[in-house]
């Protein structure tokens, strides 16, 4: 499927890609026409409609977001320079924001902490800001630090005869975008989602704009469990699932004796490991630094500006559906790796177009209206109760 330049300006995200006081950038329009062509795909495996502008520039049109050129549309990270180059930070947890005086050696930062950031960042080398960022568990990236890497498949289990999705059960234990964003197109086509969070921390999309939230996480089963003190009932649903999304910080399930080499399961099933730098790292990220990570950003006079709305989410879930759906295809049996770094610069090395364009540029559209998605823990009892049932099947 080909999308022209008319559609990456009509999609709104050459809206969202550039200077604030300037033109709208086009030079990437070609991640458009990709992502186009693995939504072309998707439809055929999962037998859903899914439209690529809508799923990269859907959260954009609900929350009313714009261009902003160095700060990302979401308003949470920064390009700014280094001695060296262009680095990115995400400040949007009360923990990053805490940081600061530790990441700038000071006693304190002001309520507004970016010019100090911005100062202390021009006199040192990226890679060594980078270093102690990451030391201190903050969202950072070095502009195309990140190189292109397809999805790492590895066989671990007993494969099952080629299947479709419709039916299968799906344990998404992720959270934000990227995951549950494949979690959502699995429901769509036809999957029992059960989307799983702790009482403590929920995924903080529930705190956000309730619209993006619904659009993501609606048509799935909530369940609500301490990862901890509930170990065992979190055991038995992953142990009766189909396919298991992962989203949490490399091993963490691992070190609760919760992984798909320790962990008996269905044959067939496909377990996603969705991160931001890989199963080798614990860095953490999100959807603008990952791009940033990876190179895929716009472009300006005077250096890079973001590229979308933290774009490295949805080409994310886009691609994680898309392998998860291919994973059933061949039968499954099968631990899936996904980067969301990696994800980003192979987007990155598709070519870039002149930035102008005559074609004005349409602000995104928002996605149709959806159902409300479950409050938490509405659905424990239904889902204990499927899972008895699975797991008193043999497999």
């Amino acid at each position: 499927m080909n999308v022209s330049g008319t559609d990456w300006a009509g999609s709104g995200l050459a809206w969202l890609t550039g200077l604030p006081d300037g033109p709208p950038d086009h030079s990437r329009s070609a991640v458009l026409d990709r992502a186009a062509t693995v939504a072309a795909d998707l439809t055929q495996l999962l037998g859903i409609g899914v439209d690529a502008a809508t799923l990269l520039t859907g959260r954009a049109a609900l929350l009313g977001l714009h261009r902003r050129g160095r700060t990302s549309a979401g308003g949470a990270t920064r390009l700014m320079r280094s001695r060296d180059g262009w680095w990115a930070l995400t400040l949007s947890r009360v923990d990053d924001i805490a940081a600061m005086p530790a990441l700038v050696e000071a006693d304190s930062v002001p309520d507004d902490p970016w010019p100090v950031i911005a100062r202390w960042a021009a006199q040192r080398d990226g890679g060594d800001i980078v270093e102690r960022a990451a030391l201190l568990n903050l969202p950072v990236a070095r502009v195309g630090e990140a190189i292109a890497a397809p999805v790492r498949v590895r066989p671990c289990g007993r494969r099952a005869v080629p299947r479709p999705a419709q039916g299968l059960l799906v344990a998404d234990l992720s959270s934000m975008w990227a995951g549950p964003l494949c979690g959502r197109m699995l429901a769509a086509g036809g999957a029992t989602v059960v989307k799983v969070e702790s009482p403590a921390r929920p995924d903080g999309t529930r705190s956000g704009n309730k619209a993006f939230y619904d659009w993501i996480n609606h048509g799935k089963l909530s369940y609500a469990l301490d990862f901890d003190r509930d170990r065992e009932r979190l055991r038995a649903l992953l142990a009766a699932a189909d396919i298991v999304i992962e989203g949490s910080r490399p091993g963490a399930l691992a070190r609760r004796g919760l992984s798909p080499e320790t962990l008996p399961g269905p044959n067939g099933r496909v377990w996603l490991r969705v991160s931001g730098y890989g199963q080798d790292s614990h860095r953490a990220a999100f959807g603008d630094d990952a791009a940033v990570a990876g190179g895929l950003l716009g472009t300006s006079i005077d250096g890079p500006v973001f590229c979308g709305d933290a774009i490295a989410d949805p080409l994310t879930g886009m691609e994680s559906a898309l392998a998860v759906a291919n994973s059933l295809s061949r039968g499954g049996g099968e631990t899936l790796e996904v980067a969301m770094s990696a994800v980003a610069a192979s987007y990155a090395t598709l070519p870039t177009r002149p930035s102008t364009s005559p074609i004005a540029a349409a602000p995104p559209q928002p996605p149709p209206p959806t159902a409300r998605a479950a409050e938490l823990g509405a659905d424990n009892a239904a889902v204990e109760a499927i899972v008895i049932q699975r797991n008193s099947v043999p497999c």
